[in-house]
């Protein structure tokens, strides 16, 4: 049987360990920073591979889009490897 000193102890360690889980406690605009933050990115690979795709393209009119479906693809992947690592830390 444990003793009453014992119970004190264990009562103040739980409650200690409710107040920093309550300080620890992600907030509102914390947690919209972090969605915003994982939009970009995910998006701003795809933006940049479409943008640098339209500019390839325009320099030679003989491929009609070939740049930029690639590297818009490739945006997409590396975008998803950006996000992986992003929630991975």
């Amino acid at each position: 049987m444990k003793s009453p000193e014992d119970l004190r102890k264990q009562v103040e360690q739980q409650a200690r360990r409710m107040q920093q889980a309550e300080k620890d406690r992600p907030t509102l605009m914390g947690q919209t920073i972090y969605i915003g933050t994982l939009g970009l990115v995910l998006i701003l690979p795809i933006i940049g591979g479409a943008y640098l795709g339209l500019w390839l393209d325009s320099l030679d009119p003989d491929y009609s889009a070939f740049w930029t479906i690639s590297l818009i693809l490739l945006g997409v992947i590396i975008g998803m490897f950006n996000v992986y690592y992003f929630i991975k830390d």
